[in-house]
């Protein structure tokens, strides 16, 4: 079995090539997946029987607010000559990266599940993304439908661990808490968007690594399966989880702006009855980890 990997130097793919090695990663600097006859050229070079599609335009709040266009548009692209052109080349197994922020912002009830994936709009805070994402879900659906091939989906929370995305402006929440906690003088203010109240699952890197093959494996249908720790906490006590392992003093305030989506949380049932029992690393030792990792580089 030959197994792609796009998105290949991002950071999911970066800690999954630490699990697999053997299989081929590769990224925008060796075919543009925007690019129709570059997307079919990577398939018709590689020949792979199994491609697992994890590239994608992405970025935190500010960005994802400030370039919906941008946003829509590359994944929309990217997405869609992938997936047709694995169909064109006989890949009968494709494995596609979807995120939970393609759920609706205001379901029946929280957790969400699979069931939920259609009945509303997803939240304004990263819509042109989100509604990429399920572009993405039902191509591989009608694919599955009209051709007979084996394309499902899955959808991880939010992720962080080593190797993420520090300060820019693709970082996410835990990236650029750890950045601040670590560049700040003991004694200092830091200053959040938000007002800290906002639940959020926060998925460790290496968990998705491992569940990826499994999935593989095991996720074999038409659902957008749901990859979430059970864990979910507010801003505020993610921040207050990571000070209490920090030899430091800081002040923590918060400034009411980017508030952003207030729930977000999805059901893991669907995903442990697929794969399993599967222990998730919790926030404590998982920002820790990070933490010290951050510090040592």
């Amino acid at each position: 079995m030959t197994v792609l990997v796009t998105g290949g130097s991002g950071f999911l793919g970066k800690r999954l090539e630490k699990l697999q090695p053997k299989w081929i990663f590769l990224s925008s600097q060796d075919y543009n997946l925007a690019d129709k006859q570059q997307c079919h050229d990577m398939i018709n070079d590689i020949k792979p029987s199994t491609v697992v599609h994890l590239a994608a335009k992405v970025g935190g709040i500010q960005i994802s607010q400030a370039k919906q266009a941008e946003f829509f548009y590359l994944n929309t692209q990217m997405n869609t000559n992938l997936v047709h052109q694995c169909a064109l080349g006989g890949v009968k197994r494709l494995l596609a990266a979807l995120s939970t922020c393609a759920y609706p912002a205001a379901p029946a009830a929280y957790p969400f599940t699979e069931k939920d994936f259609y009945s509303g709009p997803p939240p304004n805070d990263h819509f042109a993304y989100a509604m990429s994402k399920r572009h993405l879900h039902t191509q591989c659906n009608m694919y599955r439908e009209q051709y007979g091939l084996n394309y499902s989906t899955f959808c991880p929370s939010n992720i962080y661990g080593p190797q993420d995305h520090f300060g820019n402006q693709r970082s996410h929440f835990v990236a650029s808490l750890i950045k601040k906690v670590a560049a700040a003088q003991n004694g200092s203010i830091l200053e959040f968007f938000g007002d800290g109240r906002a639940l959020r699952q926060q998925l460790y890197i290496d968990d998705l690594a491992a569940i990826i093959p499994v999935l593989l494996d095991k996720h074999n249908t038409d659902i957008p399966l749901i990859v979430a720790p059970t864990e979910n906490l507010s801003i505020n006590k993610m921040i207050e989880m990571l000070l209490s392992q920090v030899d430091k003093e800081l002040e923590i305030v918060f400034n009411g702006r980017m508030c952003g989506q207030f729930r977000k949380d999805g059901s893991n049932q669907e995903l442990l009855a697929t794969i399993g029992d599967f222990e998730f690393t919790s926030f404590t030792d998982g920002v820790r980890d990070t933490y010290k990792w951050y510090v040592a580089q």
